[in-house]
């Protein structure tokens, strides 16, 4: 654990210091992160209440979408408060908190986007045994297994933080906290700490991206054999779980698999992975996957045209 830390708490540059942008980020964000959390909860709402979405794949969309919620409450309340104060202030046990919290779920999504892969795998590559293989049971084993990598994970990166004495200055050159802003804080010299840390996330992010890819490239393959109607829905519910691990990796890997250099972009990268990939997952699911669009459609007719009818009375 550091021991020369004089430091109480941080100072958030944010994404910009003009008064009139950082307005138009408050209202901008304000609305993305409302609508990440409404279709997020959403789509987990109307697969708990539908009995036609009870299998793995949708057992598993609920998490991806739990973990995109809280990912995104994770930095994005922050920046919308920031973009309105003047004072941008975080406690040093706030931006710990901040940092195991981003990682845990940001993991999190990544593991469940792996479950998710697997499922898809089972069921087009082997249909006959996908019931006995993905059982309730086993689905229930692979999404504990999730959090315990989760955990492991963040606390992993949270512990490689509070390893570095941090003895002024304090000002974090980002809109919220992360490993490799704290490091370039940090009193001593860091780049065994930086080594630890691409190993770590880039690794994770790295080698889940590939493994993703490869096992979609290994499901898209088998459909040569399928029938037409196998084969159009197969590549429906593929090339969407495609797209999400595309615009969630993509950012991931520029960030977190490089040296210690910053970029003018990164910030703006960050923002992509953090808060707007969590607000399109909600759009990628619905919008593709015709069963899910036919649940919440019942959904809103049972919740919102009753309420019209006994509005009439």
């Amino acid at each position: 654990m550091a021991i020369s830390n004089n430091v109480t708490e941080f100072i958030l540059l944010g994404l910009t210091q003009d008064p009139e942008k950082q307005k138009v980020i408050f209202a901008v964000f304000l609305i993305f992160y409302l609508a990440t959390l409404f279709g997020n909860f959403l789509i987990v709402v109307t697969i708990k209440t539908s009995p036609t979405l009870e299998s793995p794949m949708y057992y598993f969309l609920t998490y991806l979408s739990f973990s995109d919620a809280c990912f995104s409450s994770t930095t994005a309340p922050k920046l919308i408060v920031d973009s309105l104060s003047d004072k941008k202030t975080i406690t040093f046990g706030g931006c710990m908190t901040q940092l195991f919290s981003a990682h845990f779920f940001g993991c999190m999504e990544i593991l469940v986007l792996i479950l998710m892969a697997y499922d898809r795998y089972v069921a087009i590559c082997k249909p006959l045994l996908y019931t006995t293989i993905m059982n309730q049971h086993l689905c229930g084993v692979l999404v504990g297994l999730a959090w315990v990598g989760s955990f492991l994970h963040s606390t992993a990166q949270l512990f490689l933080t509070l390893s570095l004495p941090f003895c002024g200055p304090n000002v974090i050159d980002h809109y919220f906290c992360d490993v490799q802003p704290l490091m370039k804080l940090a009193c001593s010299d860091t780049h065994l700490a930086n080594l630890l840390f691409v190993s770590n996330s880039g690794a994770i992010c790295t080698s889940s991206f590939v493994v993703l890819m490869a096992s979609y490239v290994v499901i898209l393959y088998s459909l040569r054999s399928k029938g037409a109607e196998g084969r159009r829905k197969a590549l429906s519910t593929c090339s969407s779980h495609i797209l999400v691990v595309t615009l969630f990796f993509g950012p991931c890997i520029f960030i977190y698999t490089r040296p210690q250099t910053t970029f003018s972009v990164d910030k703006s990268v960050s923002v992509f992975y953090t808060i707007v990939t969590p607000l399109v997952n909600p759009l990628i699911y619905t919008l593709r996957t015709t069963e899910v669009k036919y649940a919440m459609g019942k959904l809103w007719n049972r919740k919102v045209i009753p309420g019209k009818l006994l509005g009439r009375f």
